[in-house]
């Protein structure tokens, strides 16, 4: 979802670069510098630096990742983009072509997949094709075995549970319709302005823990004014618990990845014959460098690398669930199924394999009733920012704002799940913890996303010390 900052913070960004002289005349260093030179080093509430996730990503990671989410099982996701927005009716659509959506005909999907869109294996697609057969919820189909049908009322009651941190699509609606992922890239659609602004207006005001001490907007698209040394932009999360800021650290990451995408798949040039998308180097730097946004971008890049650090260690921590014998990325191509499963495990393990995990112990670790009552309103809060996505205009921008956003609601619902992955059987049903194949892919792209732009950072990085 494109931020706005090119409505708000571009204009500045240009008039700042105009009248400063520093344009084409800023010196390699500086150029990278004031993107990045605080952009390294130890993150906020963890024991990990940068410069550890940016070797470990770029060249262990990323390409192995990149081949996974390229297969069948990882690229057709099933969505709703006709859900309506539950919070206002003035939403002004994209007519653009950029913002467009291509959904897959029916014959372009694997069978595989078709048939087996709610759970993830073989043995689990026999038993939603008998589940279908009866009435939907309470009414379980009495010629199916006592086993079966404690496992789909299992399912269904731990679906409906309160360990979901988002508000999902039913993917059985009509309106619900596969999309190859691959065809629609996230990318720079040229959705902007008041529309996309209030999109994430609401979601920092609205559903970002704000100290009531606190009078001026969360929202740094609202933060162009000046501001005194002592009433900096970051000064409110100090009096926050470390709940309450991660959760303000996430959001922030996830917005900042999102910006990195845009940045980075830039439509450069269009003729009647193609297009042309690529690094705008000056579109990042509008909406990362220190200067033009009065020191938050290096900022938000960090919050990246936080955002990072938990969807990394959800991945470490879901493992188990994974290499279960009876799981398979079911598409109907056994061969290629357990080639994906091996290269699965493989990225698993080497993401268990990293040397410096968040440790999510220090969550909700004081009186169990408060620690309670801040786990449930962590979840609301998150929960609100899921259905926030059917609110915005951009149908290529929502897409990927939910998938993201499902994605980091998965990983979350798995770190707040050890104990019920902990006592999972080794094989058969799971009634206590699971993920439907929505989850699971949502998890694996949303992480794909905040790694590219991880990978992108050093790419840009590079073109900054070039400029000359």
């Amino acid at each position: 979802m494109d931020s706005g900052w090119g409505f708000l913070i571009g204009l500045l960004g240009a008039v700042w670069l105009l009248s400063s002289g520093h344009g084409e005349q800023q010196s390699p260093e500086t150029a990278a510098q004031r993107c990045f030179c605080q952009v390294s080093g130890y993150l906020d509430d963890c024991t990990c630096d940068v410069e550890t996730i940016d070797r470990f990503n770029n060249y262990r990671l990323f390409p192995r990742l990149q081949k996974l989410l390229e297969s069948d099982y990882f690229r057709y996701y099933k969505v709703n983009l006709k859900r309506p927005c539950p919070f206002w009716n003035d939403i002004s659509q994209c007519g653009r072509r950029d913002c467009a959506v291509k959904p897959c005909q029916s014959d372009e999907v694997p069978d595989g997949i078709k048939s087996a869109s709610y759970k993830y294996s073989e043995e689990a697609n026999n038993l939603i094709e008998e589940c279908e057969q009866a009435e939907r919820l309470g009414a379980v189909d009495e010629s199916l075995s006592e086993e079966t049908q404690k496992a789909v009322l299992q399912w269904t009651k731990h679906d409906d549970s309160s360990d979901n941190f988002c508000e999902a699509d039913d993917i059985q609606s009509p309106d619900a319709e596969y999309v190859d992922l691959l065809l629609n890239p996230e990318r720079y659609t040229g959705y902007k302005g008041p529309d996309a602004w209030k999109i994430w207006n609401v979601i920092y005001e609205e559903n970002c823990f704000k100290p009531q001490t606190i009078k001026r907007p969360l929202n740094p698209l609202a933060s162009g004014q000046g501001k005194s040394e002592e009433n900096t932009f970051y000064s409110w999360l100090e009096g926050l618990c470390v709940e309450k800021r991660a959760f303000y650290r996430l959001i922030s990451g996830l917005h900042a990845s999102i910006n990195v995408h845009l940045s980075a798949r830039y439509l450069l040039q269009e003729t009647w014959l193609e297009k042309k998308w690529g690094h705008n180097i000056t579109e990042f730097q509008q909406r990362f460098d220190g200067i033009l946004t009065e020191g938050e971008g290096p900022r938000r890049l960090k919050n990246l690398y936080f955002l990072y650090l938990i969807e990394l260690r959800a991945l470490s921590k879901v493992l188990p669930f994974f290499e279960r014998p009876d799981f398979q990325l079911f598409t109907g191509n056994k061969i290629q199924d357990e080639e994906n499963k091996m290269l699965l495990l493989e990225i698993l393990h080497e993401i268990k394999s990293f040397p410096l995990h968040f440790d999510e112990n220090s969550f909700f670790a004081g009186d169990k009733k408060e620690a309670h009552k801040l786990k449930e309103d962590f979840r609301l809060h998150f929960r609100n920012i899921s259905r926030i996505m059917d609110c915005v205009g951009c149908f290529k921008c929502r897409l990927w704002g939910k998938l993201q956003t499902q994605g980091l609601g998965t990983a979350l619902k798995i770190l707040f799940s050890e104990k019920l992955i902990a006592n999972m059987p080794e094989s058969g049903p799971s009634y206590e913890f699971h993920l439907t194949r929505q989850e699971i892919v949502s998890l694996f792209n949303a992480f794909g996303r905040i790694s590219t732009s991880v990978k992108e950072l050093e790419n840009f990085r590079n073109l900054l010390q070039s400029i000359h």
